[in-house]
C-alpha cells in the first residue's frame, strides 16, 4: 500500500485544476471579464475573480488545496458522488448490486417483492458491525467497506469514471449492514471508525481492498488497521 503525502503531482493537480476553472482566462484582457467572471491583469499576469461562478470555483480550489496540505488527503472537497454512479445490474437478471449483496449475505433464502425476483423483501442477515440479526431488507444498507469519498481522497480522484463505478459496485467492497451502523460510519476511515465487533476481520478486508486498488494510505490509518488485530 503506498503511503500518502502531498507531492509535486498533487501540486500539479491543483495547478491544472485552476487552469481549467479559468477557462478562457488566457484570452482575457486587462479590462473585460471572461465568461467565468474574471480576467488576467496584463501587467502582473495574475488572474482575478470579480463575479460568479469564478469566485465560488476559486474558493473551492483553495479549500481543497488547503485540505490536501493539512491532511495529506487528495482533494476530498472536490468529491462528486454522481461520478461513482448507482447500483447496476451487471448480469441483466433484474437484480441490481444491492439485491445481489442481500442475496449473498442472507443466512437463508430470501423473499422478493412483487412477481419478479428483482427486489429483496426479507431474509436473515447477521449484522457484521454490531452483532444481532435482521429479517427486513428495508432495515439494511449496503455498506462500502472503503467509503467512496475516502477512496476519492486517497487516489481514486484520478480514476476514470468507469473505474469509479466498478469500485462502487465491487462485491468485495460491499456488506449488508444495519442502516444505523452504516450511517454512523459514514465516510470515515479506519482511524476514525471501527465496528464494535470483529474488528480484525474488518481491518483485513480494508487491507485487501487497499492492495487490490492500490489506494494510498496515511500512517495514522495504517496504525489503526494494525491495532485492530492486536
Amino acid at each position: 500500500m503506498p503511503s500518502f503525502t502531498l507531492t509535486r503531482r498533487a501540486a500539479s493537480h491543483v495547478a491544472l485544476l485552476i487552469m481549467g476553472l479559468q477557462g478562457t482566462a488566457a484570452l482575457a484582457h486587462g479590462g473585460g471579464l471572461d465568461n467565468s467572471g474574471g480576467h488576467t491583469n496584463r501587467k502582473t499576469s495574475e488572474y482575478h475573480c470579480h463575479r460568479e461562478p469564478c469566485i465560488s470555483q476559486h474558493e473551492e480550489v483553495k479549500r481543497a488545496t488547503d485540505e490536501a496540505e493539512q491532511t495529506g488527503a487528495s482533494y476530498s472537497l472536490l468529491y462528486n458522488r454522481d461520478d461513482w454512479g448507482d447500483w447496476f445490474d451487471a448480469d441483466g437478471d433484474c437484480q441490481d448490486t444491492r439485491a445481489e449483496i442481500l442475496i449473498r449475505d442472507s443466512l437463508q433464502p430470501v423473499r422478493f417483492r412483487g412477481g419478479r425476483e428483482c427486489s429483496v423483501s426479507s431474509g436473515l442477515w447477521h449484522l457484521p458491525y454490531t452483532g444481532g440479526t435482521l429479517t427486513n431488507a428495508r432495515q439494511l444498507d449496503i455498506d462500502h467497506i472503503i467509503p467512496l469519498k475516502w477512496a476519492h481522497g486517497h487516489g481514486g480522484d484520478r480514476w476514470p469514471r468507469d473505474q469509479k463505478r466498478a469500485f462502487a459496485n465491487d462485491p468485495d467492497n460491499l456488506l449488508a449492514t444495519s442502516s444505523s451502523a452504516n450511517r454512523s460510519k459514514g465516510t470515515k476511515g479506519p482511524d476514525q471508525w471501527m465496528p464494535s465487533i470483529d474488528r480484525c476481520a474488518y481491518a483485513k478486508r480494508w487491507e485487501s481492498l487497499l492492495a487490490k486498488y492500490e489506494l494510498a494510505v496515511l500512517p495514522v490509518e495504517t496504525s489503526a488497521l494494525k491495532r485492530a488485530c492486536d
